[in-house]
């Protein structure tokens, strides 16, 4: 099954790719790689997750946001391929940061509401290096941010 095919199948519904609200662009094609900026959980313009991991949100919240990241990492890799995510040959690698208290060690599993999605969209495409890591703060107060690095044809 193409990767396409699977979002429908899935039922996936993808965000509109965000815009830049500073001095970089969404996404960079390098070769036959796309390195997407990272990604907050903002749906289709509204800022979902705002707070602390440990504190304000739970475990369960972060995966939800790590999530959305995902979607939104998906949208943008669809608009950097001409909006045909069949070009893409692997997920090479997520980075996630977790917006959470300092006593808080579950980074990992709060990353793999992304990972996960990878994995389910493309597959054995899908499986990718990873690093997931803790943060005081990140931007708008959100709870997590995820880039990625992926391989196209």
């Amino acid at each position: 099954m193409s990767h396409e095919a699977r979002v429908a199948a899935l039922k996936l519904e993808l965000p509109q790719p965000t815009v830049p609200v500073a001095n970089y662009v969404p996404y960079v094609i390098s070769g036959n790689l796309v390195f997407v900026a990272g990604q907050i959980p903002l749906w289709n313009g509204e800022v979902r997750y705002i707070g602390r991991i440990g504190e304000t949100l739970s475990l369960e919240d972060g995966v939800s946001a790590a999530r959305i990241c995902g979607l939104n990492i998906i949208s943008q890799v669809r608009a950097a391929c001409g909006g045909n995510l069949d070009r893409v040959k692997r997920c090479v690698k997520l980075g996630g940061f977790v917006n959470c208290t300092a006593d808080f060690t579950d980074q990992p599993k709060v990353i793999n509401g992304a990972s996960d999605l990878m994995v389910e969209v493309f597959q054995d495409a899908g499986k990718h290096a990873r690093f997931a890591v803790g943060a005081n703060v990140l931007p708008r107060g959100v709870a997590v941010e995820v880039e990625a690095i992926f391989e196209i044809a």
